[in-house]
């Protein structure tokens, strides 16, 4: 297996792990990232650029991107709280108070911190949309603005596995007079930074061109196809199973509020912005986004800081935990982040990020100056704790000192 790139001396248990998820976890392209106070320590990449190559096909370059699902959460969830930190969004506020039709079916109370803790209540949505109105920026809010919530918004804590998206860009939207998330992450977070990282791919980045920029990934999951467990270190399968093979439980539900969902390999698809899910990012542009959230990024950018030590704080301090009511297993959430547990075993108590079905994984851990970005087209059906990723977070685990 011919793995490219450079460790820097202490952090080689990392490329070791890396290497055995190709000869003994089925990797077959993919890339790693990490971060140290702001200094790049690991960039490692291999394998082929699209999954359904045969050995020695099209391999997997330095600047490879992939979509990274719900791993977009992450990135997203800082739009809003960068938004309060400038004095421009209130987290207390009801979201009615910013977006008025939202307020219809007693979703009144819903505040904006609910959305990004996922209390919401709405993780579902009683007519699901074609994949076409999905894409539309104005039919995914309008629908969410129109379900009544299945909960009493702010009592308990479910994963808005695609409602989350419409949710958030909307609600950004109304408080920037019109500009969605997708768009002030490319003004405000990913060009600043220089980030490989994008909620709407340019169609600079789409043309033929930059034809091996972006990653194939399998062909498009059946209609209604959903988690199978959440790794194995969490074991859950027989309850996940169970609530996903239930057409009516929010499990379910929640992963079919697109049906059937889109082929993440059209480019009109990856043009959209869905910032709950269709995110694109190298691994390297995953981690430096995370790495800006905990402190500054290295000489090129020096100065440039994400959040600020009290936004960090908000960010990962825990506002919902227990069971949950969608992906069935405990799960921890701060505002827009999950936190270190059982169902997102990061580095440490104080890492935050976010997991995305199939594999990706990008989080930091303010504590250790650690930001890690890992990427990959072996899409597997976990919601979280990947095998492969969590193998690579044991490798810096043991890295550090």
């Amino acid at each position: 297996m011919n793995v490219h790139g450079t460790v820097a001396a202490g952090f080689e248990p990392v490329r070791d792990a890396f290497v055995r998820n190709f000869t003994a976890l089925g990797e077959r392209g993919a890339a790693v990232a990490v971060y140290r106070d702001g200094r790049k320590v690991v960039d490692l990449w291999g394998g082929t650029r699209n999954v359904d190559d045969t050995a020695g096909a099209e391999p997997w370059r330095r600047g490879t991107a992939q979509v990274v699902r719900s791993a977009t959460k992450g990135v997203a969830a800082a739009v809003p709280l960068l938004l309060h930190q400038r004095g421009k969004l209130d987290l207390d506020a009801p979201v009615g108070e910013y977006w008025p039709e939202f307020k219809a079916h007693g979703k009144e109370r819903v505040l904006v911190r609910h959305v990004l803790n996922h209390r919401a209540g709405l993780p579902v949505l009683d007519h699901p949309l074609t994949p076409e109105d999905a894409l539309d920026p104005l039919r995914g809010p309008a629908a969410v603005a129109a379900q009544a919530p299945v909960w009493e918004p702010g009592t308990d804590h479910g994963y808005h596995a695609l409602t989350y998206g419409w949710l958030l860009d909307e609600l950004v939207r109304r408080v920037t007079g019109g500009r969605g998330a997708g768009q002030w992450i490319a003004d405000e977070i990913a060009g600043p930074l220089g980030l490989d990282l994008w909620v709407g791919l340019p169609a600079a980045e789409e043309s033929a061109g930059r034809a091996g920029r972006v990653g194939r990934l399998p062909d498009p999951e059946p209609s209604g196809a959903g988690p199978s467990g959440n790794g194995p270190r969490l074991r859950p399968k027989r309850s996940v199973t169970a609530a996903y093979e239930n057409p009516d439980s929010l499990t379910r539900r929640a992963f079919a509020a697109i049906t059937p969902f889109p082929d993440q390999n059209d480019p009109v698809y990856r043009a959209a912005a869905l910032p709950a899910a269709n995110g694109i990012a190298t691994a390297d542009g995953l981690a430096r986004f995370y790495a800006a959230l905990i402190g500054e990024v290295d000489d090129v950018t020096r100065g440039v800081r994400l959040f600020t030590p009290a936004t960090m704080e908000l960010a990962r301090a825990e506002e919902s935990a227990g069971p949950d009511r969608v992906l069935v297993v405990g799960t921890r959430f701060g505002l827009g982040y999950m936190l270190h547990g059982s169902a997102s075993p990061f580095l440490a108590p104080g890492s935050f990020g976010h997991p995305g079905r199939g594999g990706s994984l990008g989080f930091a851990d303010p504590e250790a100056g650690i930001a890690l970005g890992y990427v990959t087209n072996g899409f597997r059906k976990t919601v979280t704790a990947d095998p492969r990723a969590q193998a690579l977070v044991r490798a810096v685990r043991a890295s550090l000192p």
